[in-house]
């Protein structure tokens, strides 16, 4: 019995996507290398250098893979630092300037970083540009907006989707923001999703007394910041002294540039994990990595 021709070529088509679809699976027992860039300090918050593929623990899903290599990473960052520039931080303007200056000088000239003020609106202050002169000349520049409110989270969505658009690699946003009311009407859930998506690690330092946490805004900005920080593999951090974040973000530029490369091997699968865990094998010694998956 012969088959019609629509059928024929309906089969055809068929065959051909799913022999595209193996082609694109690796075949059972093979092993696909995959990258996680990862910090590491000790209890000073000093980085710590010539760690090696025996010293770390990669773990998917619970599950421990095999590490191949370690070495100092050497993709330059897109670093986006996001400054509260609402009439709430006046006060604190002298050491967040100051500590700005330590964080651009520390990096030096091989990242590309942009300086933001979300003070009103989210604006940017100064574009990404490797010149480390030019920034500390935009934090110099810094001064708050009058009758203005704090639209961190607001912030935080347009950066990620900007920094989506930029090349691939090691991606962060640094934010310093001052204990004041939010303006943002998000949910931290939603923006926590939009830092995912973009492969950014979140570090944060919130400067002032901690908010009244029974206000819903507030509180939504500070699950952000600690939920963020947490699954991307950054920091979170209240500070109750301004005059602290000088040597917090020193330390933060420290760490950045210290990261290490970790190269492991993943079993060819269909469904990839959700879930990363890396760890050194010294307990005194603290990891900051992400703890989702980064994009194939």
């Amino acid at each position: 019995m012969s088959v019609p021709t629509s059928n024929r070529r309906s089969i055809g088509l068929a065959l051909a996507c799913a022999g595209a679809l193996l082609a694109a699976v690796p075949a059972s027992g093979q092993s696909v290398e995959r990258t996680v860039y990862a910090g590491v300090v000790d209890r000073a918050g000093a980085p710590v250098g010539g760690l090696t593929a025996q010293d770390f623990v990669v773990r998917e899903n619970d599950v421990a893979r095999e590490v191949l290599r370690v070495s100092p990473a050497a993709v330059p960052f897109q670093i986006a630092v996001l400054v509260d520039t609402s009439t709430a931080a006046e006060r604190s303007l002298s050491d967040v300037r100051t500590g700005l200056k330590e964080f651009f000088r520390e990096m030096g000239d091989r990242h590309q970083m942009a300086l933001v003020g979300f003070g009103a609106r989210p604006t940017i202050l100064v574009d990404y540009t490797a010149d480390p002169a030019r920034l500390g000349q935009g934090a110099d520049r810094l001064f708050t907006e009058s009758a203005s409110g704090s639209y961190l989270l607001d912030a935080l969505v347009e950066i990620s989707r900007g920094l989506q658009r930029r090349e691939r690699g090691r991606r962060a946003i640094v934010v310093v923001t001052l204990q004041g009311p939010e303006f943002s009407e998000r949910y931290h859930r939603y923006v926590v999703e939009e830092l995912q998506k973009a492969e950014v690690t979140l570090h944060a330092y919130a400067l002032g007394s901690p908010p009244d946490l029974s206000e819903e805004r507030a509180r939504e900005r500070s699950l952000t910041l600690d939920l963020g920080a947490e699954t991307t593999g950054g920091r979170y951090e209240d500070l109750l002294a301004t005059s602290a974040l000088p040597v917090k973000m020193r330390q933060l530029a420290a760490e950045l540039k210290s990261q290490y490369q970790i190269v492991y091997a993943r079993p060819g699968a269909l469904i990839p994990p959700d879930r990363i865990e890396v760890s050194v094998r010294r307990s005194d010694l603290t990891v900051h990595a992400a703890r989702t998956p980064g994009k194939p």
